[in-house]
This record gives C-alpha cells, sequence and structure tokens, in this order.
C-alpha cells in the first residue's frame, strides 16, 4: 500500500522504552516522518534553556518581544517605559538564541533572537534557550521549527484548554530532529535565504510602483503632493482660501466639503451616480440566509483590486425573495463606510450580489465618469474621500458625506489614459507579488523535501487529478 506524510495508512510501531508520553497524537507526531540519511539527535542536548531574570524599573524603556506563527520568527512587539509593563518580572534575550512561544507554538510560533533584539525582554510564556552552536546553526533549527510537519508536533505536545493550550517544554526538548554536519545545514539555510531574499527584493519593487501610482494620479489630476500648498489630508490651505457659497456644506472651519486645488472641475458625488444604498445586517433567525450562489460582501472582501470576485459568504434567493437583502449590480461601485479599512472600494463584476451594513453601493452615470476611473480616484485618494469619517471608535462615513465627496472630472478620453496606466502599472505589481510569493513557497518547499520523505500535494494544500 502506497503511502502519504500527510495520513499515514500503515500500523505504526514504536519501541516501549521511546515512550515519553501516552498520548497517540503525540506518538504518531513524534515520528515526523524525517529523511533517514541525516543522524538523528534529541532537541534538548543542542541547545539548552536560558535564564536571565530582570526586575523591570518603571523609568527605563524596554524593547518587547513577540513570536509571530506560522514561521514569523521573532519580532520588535513594543517600546515601552517600565511604568507601563505589568508583568515586573522578565528575562532578557540574547542574539543568537532560540525562542519558543508556550501557547502559539502548536502554531509555528518559534525564532530566533536577531540583533536588533539583542537586550529585550519576554515573559516566562516565551522560553528562551542558548544554541550549541558548534553543532547546530540557529537559523537551521528554526527553518525546522517552521515547516508544518514541526507544527504538528508540537500541537501533540500541547496541553490545556482550546484557545490556551501551552506547549510540554520536556517534551519539545526531547524529541529527535535530523542534523546534518554544519556546512550542510548552511547550504540548506542559505539556498533558503537567497530565495527569501529575493522575495523581498520584488516586494519592495512592489511597494515602490504603488507609491508611483498615488504620485501619477495626482500629478495628471493636478492636486498638490505633501510639499503643495495643501497638506497631507488635503482638506486644509496654507494659505487664503477663497470658497464658492454654492459649495459650502457645513460653516465650521476646516470641516467644508469645498473644492481642494485640482485642474480639472470638481462635481459632487451626488451629481454623478444615479442611485445609493447601503447594505443590510444579516438576519441571525434566517437559517437559508446563507444557503445560495449569490456572493454577500464584506469589508474583509475588498481588497485593493479594482474588480470584486470573490467572498466568503453566499445568500438564498428566498434571502432576495422577502426583500430582506440590499442588492447591488454589475458595475455598481461599493464603498466600505464603516470599520477600520474604511474608504476600500471595489467594482461589482456579477450580475447582481449584496453585502452587509458596513458597505454602501452606488450606481455611476456612465455618461459623465467612468466607473473605472473613480475607483481609481476613491481608491488612491482616501484621505479626500474619508476626510469627513467620525472620529468614534468605529470610524463612519455616512451617505450624505459619501454624497459630498468632490471627484475631479477630466474629459472622458483622459479618464481612460489615467485607468489603462494604473492598470498596467497594478498588472507590473501583481506580477512582481505572485513572484515574491512562489518564491517565498519554493524556498521553505525546497527545505522541507531536503528534511522530511515523501511530502506529496496534500501535505501542501493542493489536489491532483
Amino acid at each position: 500500500m502506497s503511502t502519504k506524510t500527510a495520513n499515514r495508512n500503515i500500523l505504526t510501531f514504536v519501541e516501549y522504552q521511546n515512550i515519553d508520553n501516552w498520548s497517540v497524537s503525540h506518538i504518531i507526531g513524534n515520528r515526523m516522518w524525517f529523511v533517514n540519511h541525516y543522524p538523528m539527535v534529541t532537541i534538548g542536548t543542542i541547545i539548552e534553556k536560558a535564564s536571565n531574570p530582570i526586575e523591570i524599573k518603571d523609568d527605563i524603556r524596554y524593547k518587547q518581544v513577540t513570536l509571530k506563527t506560522n514561521g514569523g520568527g521573532a519580532v520588535l512587539r513594543d517600546i515601552k517605559y517600565g511604568k507601563e509593563i505589568g508583568t515586573k518580572k522578565q528575562y532578557v534575550v540574547s542574539a543568537g538564541q532560540f525562542i519558543m512561544s508556550k501557547i502559539d507554538a502548536r502554531n509555528g510560533a518559534f525564532g530566533v533572537i536577531v540583533s536588533d533584539l539583542d537586550g529585550a525582554i519576554v515573559t516566562a510564556d516565551f522560553p528562551v534557550f542558548n544554541v550549541k552552536k558548534d553543532v547546530v546553526i540557529p537559523q537551521y533549527l528554526f527553518l525546522l521549527s517552521s515547516s508544518k510537519q514541526f507544527a504538528q508536533f508540537a500541537q501533540s505536545c500541547s496541553r490545556g484548554t482550546t484557545n490556551r493550550q501551552r506547549i510540554d517544554v520536556d517534551m519539545f526538548l526531547s524529541q529527535q530532529i535530523p542534523l546534518p554536519p554544519i556546512d550542510e545545514q548552511q547550504r540548506l539555510v542559505d539556498a533558503f535565504e537567497n530565495k527569501m531574499t529575493c522575495a523581498i527584493n520584488k516586494e519592495r519593487q512592489a511597494s515602490s510602483l504603488e507609491k508611483d501610482i498615488d504620485e501619477y494620479l495626482l500629478k495628471e489630476l493636478g492636486i498638490p503632493n505633501n510639499n503643495g500648498t495643501i497638506d497631507n489630508k488635503h482638506d486644509g490651505f496654507k494659505y487664503m482660501h477663497f470658497v464658492n457659497f454654492a459649495d459650502i456644506e457645513r460653516w465650521d472651519y476646516g470641516k467644508t466639503q469645498s473644492s481642494f486645488q485640482c485642474k480639472f472641475k470638481q462635481v459632487k458625488l451626488r451629481n454623478l451616480i444615479s442611485s445609493i444604498a447601503t447594505g443590510t445586517t444579516p438576519p441571525t433567525s434566517r437559517k437559508d440566509y446563507f444557503i445560495g450562489n449569490i456572493k454577500f460582501y464584506t469589508p474583509g472582501d475588498v481588497t485593493d483590486d479594482m474588480y470584486l470576485s470573490t467572498s466568503e459568504r453566499f445568500i438564498s434567493e428566498s434571502a432576495i425573495i422577502d426583500k430582506k437583502a440590499r442588492l447591488f449590480h454589475k458595475n455598481d461601485l461599493l464603498f466600505v463606510a464603516i470599520g477600520s479599512t474604511i474608504g476600500k472600494v471595489g467594482i461589482v463584476s456579477d450580475q447582481v450580489v449584496s453585502s452587509n451594513q458596513q458597505i454602501t453601493g452606488f450606481t455611476v452615470k456612465k455618461d459623465m465618469i467612468d466607473v473605472e476611473f473613480l475607483f481609481c480616484y476613491m481608491n488612491y485618494n482616501k484621505n479626500i474621500t474619508t476626510a469627513e469619517q467620525s472620529k468614534s471608535t468605529l470610524p463612519i462615513v455616512n451617505q450624505t458625506k459619501i454624497l459630498n465627496i468632490n471627484v475631479p472630472i477630466p474629459p472622458k478620453h483622459i479618464q481612460k489614459i489615467i485607468v489603462d496606466k494604473i492598470k498596467k502599472i497594478k498588472f507590473q505589481i501583481n506580477q512582481l507579488k505572485q513572484t515574491a510569493s512562489n518564491l517565498r513557497e519554493t524556498a521553505m518547499k525546497e527545505f522541507e523535501n531536503k528534511i522530511f520523505e515523501n511530502l506529496t500535494d496534500e501535505y501542501y494544500g493542493k489536489t491532483t487529478e
């Protein structure tokens, strides 16, 4: 019978003398199906628990360390004065030490302390270990602990309630892992880091192009950047500012949704749309509400893509028949009007969709403005489109404020030129991001295939015909 790493279908034999825990999940996880051409060593023989306690002083600033899950490693969480830190007994970490999170080890929360975090502090929930660098490279141990296989093992070593399970450190230290010679470890680490460096460079290029879009759009519309006569919110002027009486919506200074400096005529959004509506709060009593095939959008579904394509929920035909759901149609523009992602926009690509109450949608008058141009303007000028959001805990831009947004109206042919240019740059950005993603995936896959045997597409979350 063929075997799979992700789901073994064969009988597993375990020697009695090697059982250090009677949990079946731990015994099976303990195997991890490593390759057999490297010598095996117990983790506890290559690292040792470190303890450098410190009493936190109120008038001293401290760097705090946390761990990202899924192989994200050790990162700076915050820098605080001691008086702001509740737990006064903490532990100082040093560069090169291996660190884990007792709570999130099962989710791949392991790392190595980098030089920037040398001298930072952690609580007792983050055990720290000195690495015997003459036999193991810290980064090799980190890569191994970042694998999906290792996370499964860490889960088998964790005890407690679902959300507060803590890893049994002794079980962790008793696990055996393959230990290639130092020079082979270095080759594995170098191969991984070379690809990761390439991925980071691609992501930086993508980020630079994003800024190019901002600068291009402002230049084409004649809107001053941060160095011009308008401040970084585009809603205030350094010098005397004249406002047409007809454009005044409010009388308090700095809160008038009046026109801003721009080389094209500006029109209120209310004059550019034929309808506007806010989405619907899903009923809790309707069990059949989300049984259907009509996309139901929430703010999390509105990304930086021009056209909305995927949603996590779908509503039923009966929800529409009963008129319980607000509907939007193809080429309507959806605007996130409530929440942390306020100002995000997306164009409906399906014939009909719905949304929750955090989203407001409107139909554009095609004879006045191209919906793709309006998307570009609103997507890259959130400082203007959300200038009058409420300052409460949950930011809100209501329909009245949305309708009062000023929009520059270039001639139709210039709108098209602007859209085509931004699409071209956005295509380059997406290509760079995809390449970076592929490099990151390949880097880890190549490492794992050197350490674990017979990894399948199922292991990597892919299906095969």
